[in-house]
Protein backbone atom coordinates (compact mmCIF):
# COMPACT_ATOMS: atom_id res chain seq x y z
CA UNK A 1 0.00 0.00 0.00
CA UNK A 2 1.42 3.81 -0.95
CA UNK A 3 1.99 5.59 1.96
CA UNK A 4 1.33 9.23 1.60
CA UNK A 5 3.81 11.80 2.63
CA UNK A 6 2.02 15.23 3.75
CA UNK A 7 5.37 16.68 4.60
CA UNK A 8 6.05 17.84 1.29
CA UNK A 9 3.14 19.82 1.16
CA UNK A 10 3.50 21.12 4.39
CA UNK A 11 4.03 25.21 3.88
CA UNK A 12 5.52 25.48 7.32
CA UNK A 13 4.63 25.43 11.09
CA UNK A 14 3.85 28.03 14.10
CA UNK A 15 5.83 28.16 16.68
CA UNK A 16 4.27 29.54 20.05
CA UNK A 17 6.99 31.08 21.44
CA UNK A 18 8.47 30.88 25.27
CA UNK A 19 5.00 31.67 26.13
CA UNK A 20 1.24 31.81 24.36
CA UNK A 21 0.44 34.39 27.32
CA UNK A 22 -0.05 37.63 24.70
CA UNK A 23 -0.12 39.87 27.39
CA UNK A 24 3.64 38.70 27.82
CA UNK A 25 4.76 38.98 24.22
CA UNK A 26 6.53 42.93 24.12
CA UNK A 27 8.35 42.16 27.74
CA UNK A 28 9.72 38.56 26.45
CA UNK A 29 10.67 40.73 23.78
CA UNK A 30 12.38 42.83 25.79
CA UNK A 31 14.32 40.60 28.32
CA UNK A 32 15.33 38.36 25.54
CA UNK A 33 16.58 41.15 23.07
CA UNK A 34 18.75 42.55 26.48
CA UNK A 35 20.11 38.80 27.17
CA UNK A 36 20.89 38.17 23.13
CA UNK A 37 22.77 41.84 22.81
CA UNK A 38 24.51 41.05 25.60
CA UNK A 39 25.59 37.10 24.68
CA UNK A 40 26.82 39.24 21.08
CA UNK A 41 28.92 41.90 23.20
CA UNK A 42 30.01 39.53 26.10
CA UNK A 43 31.60 36.83 23.78
CA UNK A 44 32.84 39.31 20.80
CA UNK A 45 34.96 40.92 23.60
CA UNK A 46 36.41 37.79 24.58
CA UNK A 47 36.77 36.59 21.02
CA UNK A 48 38.61 39.85 20.41
CA UNK A 49 40.43 40.02 24.47
CA UNK A 50 42.10 36.57 23.11
CA UNK A 51 42.98 37.18 19.37
CA UNK A 52 44.56 41.22 20.72
CA UNK A 53 46.99 39.51 23.35
CA UNK A 54 49.60 37.27 22.17
CA UNK A 55 49.98 35.79 25.64
CA UNK A 56 46.60 34.40 25.49
CA UNK A 57 47.72 32.00 22.24
CA UNK A 58 47.67 29.07 24.37
CA UNK A 59 45.24 25.50 23.81
CA UNK A 60 42.57 26.76 26.69
CA UNK A 61 41.97 30.55 25.57
CA UNK A 62 42.42 28.28 21.55
CA UNK A 63 39.48 26.33 23.15
CA UNK A 64 37.46 29.31 24.99
CA UNK A 65 37.46 31.61 21.57
CA UNK A 66 36.04 29.03 19.65
CA UNK A 67 33.54 28.53 22.56
CA UNK A 68 32.72 32.30 22.23
CA UNK A 69 32.22 32.25 18.52
CA UNK A 70 30.09 29.13 18.75
CA UNK A 71 27.82 30.34 21.61
CA UNK A 72 26.93 33.71 19.28
CA UNK A 73 26.47 31.62 16.08
CA UNK A 74 24.48 29.14 18.33
CA UNK A 75 22.24 31.72 19.58
CA UNK A 76 21.71 33.71 16.79
CA UNK A 77 20.31 30.30 15.07
CA UNK A 78 17.30 30.90 17.48
CA UNK A 79 17.17 34.18 18.85
CA UNK A 80 16.66 36.65 16.21
CA UNK A 81 13.77 34.48 14.89
CA UNK A 82 12.19 34.07 18.41
CA UNK A 83 12.40 38.19 18.64
CA UNK A 84 10.38 38.68 15.60
CA UNK A 85 7.65 36.10 16.42
CA UNK A 86 6.94 37.87 19.80
CA UNK A 87 6.13 40.86 17.80
CA UNK A 88 4.21 39.01 15.39
CA UNK A 89 0.93 37.43 15.11
CA UNK A 90 1.72 34.88 12.90
CA UNK A 91 4.94 33.28 14.51
CA UNK A 92 5.23 31.82 11.24
CA UNK A 93 8.33 29.67 10.20
CA UNK A 94 8.67 27.85 6.41
CA UNK A 95 9.37 24.17 6.65
CA UNK A 96 12.41 24.38 4.95
CA UNK A 97 13.45 26.77 7.36
CA UNK A 98 12.43 24.38 10.40
CA UNK A 99 14.65 21.92 9.00
CA UNK A 100 17.49 24.36 8.61
CA UNK A 101 17.26 25.85 11.97
CA UNK A 102 16.77 22.32 13.43
CA UNK A 103 20.21 21.50 11.86
CA UNK A 104 22.35 24.17 13.30
CA UNK A 105 21.17 24.42 16.09
CA UNK A 106 22.40 20.88 16.81
CA UNK A 107 25.39 21.06 14.94
CA UNK A 108 26.28 24.03 16.65
CA UNK A 109 25.59 23.37 20.19
CA UNK A 110 27.18 19.67 19.63
CA UNK A 111 30.15 21.21 18.46
CA UNK A 112 29.93 23.44 22.43
CA UNK A 113 29.49 19.92 23.96
CA UNK A 114 32.78 18.71 22.35
CA UNK A 115 34.95 21.73 22.89
CA UNK A 116 33.57 21.38 26.41
CA UNK A 117 35.63 18.35 26.15
CA UNK A 118 38.34 19.36 24.32
CA UNK A 119 38.96 22.10 27.63
CA UNK A 120 38.48 19.33 29.71
CA UNK A 121 41.45 17.39 28.29
CA UNK A 122 43.62 20.74 27.99
CA UNK A 123 43.18 21.04 31.85
CA UNK A 124 43.56 17.56 32.47
CA UNK A 125 47.23 17.94 30.96
CA UNK A 126 48.21 20.80 32.40
CA UNK A 127 47.41 19.48 35.90
CA UNK A 128 48.52 16.03 35.47
CA UNK A 129 51.02 15.93 33.01
CA UNK A 130 52.32 20.28 32.51
CA UNK A 131 56.13 18.46 31.64
CA UNK A 132 54.43 17.12 28.48
CA UNK A 133 51.38 20.08 27.97
CA UNK A 134 53.41 21.65 25.12
CA UNK A 135 53.85 18.56 23.25
CA UNK A 136 50.52 17.03 23.45
CA UNK A 137 48.45 20.09 23.49
CA UNK A 138 50.35 21.41 20.24
CA UNK A 139 48.70 24.12 17.96
CA UNK A 140 48.76 21.06 14.99
CA UNK A 141 46.45 18.83 17.82
CA UNK A 142 44.21 21.18 18.94
CA UNK A 143 43.14 22.37 15.22
CA UNK A 144 42.24 18.60 14.95
CA UNK A 145 40.34 18.69 18.05
CA UNK A 146 38.51 21.54 16.66
CA UNK A 147 37.80 20.29 13.33
CA UNK A 148 36.93 16.89 14.77
CA UNK A 149 34.62 18.47 17.08
CA UNK A 150 32.62 20.31 13.66
CA UNK A 151 32.80 17.22 11.68
CA UNK A 152 31.21 15.06 14.15
CA UNK A 153 28.71 17.49 15.11
CA UNK A 154 27.66 18.24 11.30
CA UNK A 155 27.57 14.57 10.50
CA UNK A 156 25.03 14.11 13.68
CA UNK A 157 23.41 16.89 12.56
CA UNK A 158 22.44 15.89 9.03
CA UNK A 159 21.28 12.31 9.85
CA UNK A 160 18.65 13.79 12.34
CA UNK A 161 17.34 16.58 9.71
CA UNK A 162 16.97 13.50 7.13
CA UNK A 163 15.17 11.28 9.78
CA UNK A 164 13.04 13.88 10.46
CA UNK A 165 12.26 14.76 7.04
CA UNK A 166 10.54 11.98 6.38
CA UNK A 167 8.10 12.09 8.78
CA UNK A 168 4.48 13.09 8.11
CA UNK A 169 2.71 15.72 9.55
CA UNK A 170 -1.29 15.91 8.55
CA UNK A 171 -2.62 17.10 11.63
CA UNK A 172 -1.72 20.20 13.96
CA UNK A 173 1.45 22.58 12.83
CA UNK A 174 1.51 24.03 15.64
CA UNK A 175 5.27 23.74 17.54
CA UNK A 176 4.55 24.42 21.23
CA UNK A 177 8.20 25.80 21.45
CA UNK A 178 10.31 28.95 20.73
CA UNK A 179 12.08 27.02 17.97
CA UNK A 180 12.45 24.27 15.81
CA UNK A 181 13.65 21.46 18.56
CA UNK A 182 13.44 17.49 17.63
CA UNK A 183 10.50 16.42 20.45
CA UNK A 184 8.00 18.85 20.11
CA UNK A 185 8.20 18.59 16.04
CA UNK A 186 8.12 14.62 16.72
CA UNK A 187 4.92 15.41 18.58
CA UNK A 188 3.34 16.78 15.54
CA UNK A 189 4.35 13.75 13.41
CA UNK A 190 1.04 11.62 12.61
CA UNK A 191 3.71 9.02 11.43
CA UNK A 192 4.86 6.06 13.72
CA UNK A 193 8.07 7.82 15.13
CA UNK A 194 8.97 5.02 17.37
CA UNK A 195 11.38 3.89 14.96
CA UNK A 196 12.67 7.27 14.33
CA UNK A 197 12.83 7.89 18.32
CA UNK A 198 15.38 5.08 19.03
CA UNK A 199 17.48 5.60 16.50
CA UNK A 200 17.60 9.18 17.89
CA UNK A 201 17.57 8.33 21.51
CA UNK A 202 20.68 5.83 20.52
CA UNK A 203 22.49 8.22 18.41
CA UNK A 204 22.11 11.41 20.81
CA UNK A 205 23.13 9.29 23.44
CA UNK A 206 26.26 8.31 21.59
CA UNK A 207 27.37 11.71 20.14
CA UNK A 208 26.37 13.84 23.95
CA UNK A 209 27.94 10.74 25.87
CA UNK A 210 31.19 10.77 24.29
CA UNK A 211 32.46 14.42 25.45
CA UNK A 212 30.23 14.05 28.63
CA UNK A 213 31.85 11.12 29.48
CA UNK A 214 35.29 12.74 28.44
CA UNK A 215 34.94 15.54 30.91
CA UNK A 216 33.58 13.06 33.84
CA UNK A 217 37.18 11.20 33.30
CA UNK A 218 39.33 13.96 32.58
CA UNK A 219 37.71 15.61 35.99
CA UNK A 220 38.46 12.82 37.85
CA UNK A 221 41.72 12.24 36.96
CA UNK A 222 42.17 15.69 37.69
CA UNK A 223 40.45 15.35 41.52
CA UNK A 224 42.88 12.30 42.04
CA UNK A 225 46.01 14.18 41.10
CA UNK A 226 44.86 17.18 42.94
CA UNK A 227 44.43 15.50 46.31
CA UNK A 228 47.91 14.11 46.29
CA UNK A 229 49.67 17.66 46.27
CA UNK A 230 50.66 18.03 50.07
CA UNK A 231 49.75 21.71 50.73
CA UNK A 232 46.19 22.98 50.68
CA UNK A 233 47.45 26.59 48.72
CA UNK A 234 48.64 23.92 45.96
CA UNK A 235 45.61 22.16 45.84
CA UNK A 236 43.11 25.24 45.05
CA UNK A 237 45.59 26.99 43.10
CA UNK A 238 45.55 23.67 40.49
CA UNK A 239 41.89 23.11 40.96
CA UNK A 240 40.78 26.66 41.32
CA UNK A 241 42.02 26.92 37.02
CA UNK A 242 38.70 24.37 36.55
CA UNK A 243 36.23 26.77 38.59
CA UNK A 244 34.83 28.58 35.28
CA UNK A 245 34.78 25.05 32.97
CA UNK A 246 33.05 23.32 35.75
CA UNK A 247 30.36 25.81 36.30
CA UNK A 248 29.79 25.63 32.89
CA UNK A 249 29.59 22.13 31.82
CA UNK A 250 27.37 21.89 35.21
CA UNK A 251 24.36 24.47 33.44
CA UNK A 252 25.38 23.14 29.83
CA UNK A 253 24.74 19.31 30.05
CA UNK A 254 22.15 19.63 33.47
CA UNK A 255 19.64 21.12 31.13
CA UNK A 256 20.54 19.46 28.01
CA UNK A 257 20.37 16.09 29.94
CA UNK A 258 16.92 16.83 31.42
CA UNK A 259 15.08 17.81 27.82
CA UNK A 260 16.72 15.15 25.54
CA UNK A 261 17.23 11.94 27.39
CA UNK A 262 13.73 11.43 28.28
CA UNK A 263 10.79 9.15 26.41
CA UNK A 264 8.67 11.40 24.13
CA UNK A 265 5.76 10.49 26.20
CA UNK A 266 7.37 12.63 29.49
CA UNK A 267 7.77 15.59 27.25
CA UNK A 268 6.46 18.41 29.22
CA UNK A 269 5.94 21.66 27.34
CA UNK A 270 6.48 24.27 29.71
CA UNK A 271 9.17 22.45 31.38
CA UNK A 272 11.42 21.92 29.10
CA UNK A 273 10.70 25.14 27.35
CA UNK A 274 12.49 26.81 30.71
CA UNK A 275 15.44 24.16 30.53
CA UNK A 276 16.04 24.69 27.10
CA UNK A 277 15.98 28.57 27.34
CA UNK A 278 18.93 27.77 29.97
CA UNK A 279 21.44 26.25 27.47
CA UNK A 280 20.04 27.93 24.50
CA UNK A 281 20.35 31.55 25.65
CA UNK A 282 21.14 31.89 29.45
CA UNK A 283 24.42 29.61 29.40
CA UNK A 284 25.79 31.47 26.30
CA UNK A 285 25.37 34.93 27.91
CA UNK A 286 26.80 34.11 31.23
CA UNK A 287 29.70 32.06 29.58
CA UNK A 288 31.45 35.49 29.00
CA UNK A 289 30.95 36.44 32.68
CA UNK A 290 32.23 32.72 34.51
CA UNK A 291 35.00 32.80 32.11
CA UNK A 292 36.40 36.54 33.12
CA UNK A 293 35.38 37.37 36.62
CA UNK A 294 37.90 35.16 38.42
CA UNK A 295 40.38 35.15 35.45
CA UNK A 296 43.46 37.27 35.37
CA UNK A 297 45.19 36.98 31.93
CA UNK A 298 41.06 37.66 30.69
CA UNK A 299 40.75 40.26 32.46
CA UNK A 300 44.58 41.83 31.02
CA UNK A 301 43.40 40.78 27.70
CA UNK A 302 40.20 43.01 28.05
CA UNK A 303 42.57 46.07 29.58
CA UNK A 304 44.86 45.56 26.69
CA UNK A 305 42.06 45.76 23.72
CA UNK A 306 40.51 48.95 26.06
CA UNK A 307 43.98 50.65 25.81
CA UNK A 308 44.13 49.82 22.58
CA UNK A 309 40.60 50.87 21.52
CA UNK A 310 41.35 54.56 23.60
CA UNK A 311 44.83 55.04 22.46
Amino acid sequence: MEMKNYSSSISGFILLGPSSNPHLQKPLFAVFLVMYLITLVGNGLIILAIHSDSRLHTPMYFFLSNLSFMDICFTTVIVPKMLVNLLSETKFISYVGCLVQMYFFMALGNTDSYLLASMAVDRLVAICNPFHYDVVMSPRRCLLLLLGSCTISHLHSMLRVLLMSRLSFCASHVIKHFFCDTQPVLKLSCSDTSSSQIVIMTETLAVIATPFLCILFSYLRIIITVLKIPSVAGKWKAFSTCGSHLTVVVFFYGSVIYVYFRPLSMYSVVKDRAATVIYTIVTPMLNPFIYSLRNKDIKRGLRKLRDQVYS
